[in-house]
């Protein structure tokens, strides 16, 4: 039995480099706070605001800048704020929830963009040959320990840049018993 490391991936938000100027003003550059697994990408010291109509919840800004500014949210931070989120993989926006994004020097009204997350594995070629999965399978992984469980329909990614994670939102994460700090599953189902 394959395992896979997990990781718990709290809610942020994605900025396009228009909506970042909008946010934190033209020619602003975001502090690093540290790499993640994935390549290429980090998580800032800064953070936004994101609004609904129930209320608000700070997001952390994830990076680089990409094509359009995303917002990743639980199911139950979308509760909490009063908006539609719908569960999609990452990218997938068309016709996702509306929401506003403010910063220190201005906020933008996005009239798509939020999503919760369709849980996913991130997977290079190489590791996925040697595990057995290619993309856009779908499998289950069982999670141990006290609260463990069996979580179905995660989405394999694969990309020559990725690092092998599942990746699982906080409420997921919480569900299981593996909190923020993440830890690891086998594969039981292709």
């Amino acid at each position: 039995m394959q395992e896979l490391p997990i990781e718990v991936s709290a809610r942020h938000v994605h900025l396009s480099q228009a909506d970042q100027d909008a946010v934190f003003g033209p020619g602003y550059e975001m502090k690093i706070l540290k790499p993640l697994s994935q390549t290429g990408q980090w998580a800032a010291e800064d953070k936004v605001m994101v609004k609904g109509p129930k209320g608000e919840i700070e997001c952390r800004v994830l990076g680089p800048c990409r094509k359009q500014t995303q917002v990743e949210l639980a199911q139950s931070d979308a509760v909490r704020i009063g908006i539609k989120a719908p569960i999609r993989l990452s990218g997938d926006l068309m016709g996702s929830g509306a929401c506003s994004v403010a910063g220190p020097s201005g906020s933008v009204e996005l009239k798509e963009g939020a999503i919760v997350a369709l849980r996913h594995l991130h997977i290079s070629d190489t590791e996925a040959a040697k595990v057995g999965v290619k993309q856009g399978d779908v499998i289950s992984v069982e999670i141990g320990g006290d609260r463990g469980l069996t979580v179905h329909r995660i989405h394999v990614r694969v990309d020559p840049s990725f690092r092998m994670n599942v990746h699982l939102d906080t409420d997921e994460g919480n569900a299981s018993g593996l909190g923020m700090q993440g830890g690891s599953g086998v594969i039981v189902k292709k």
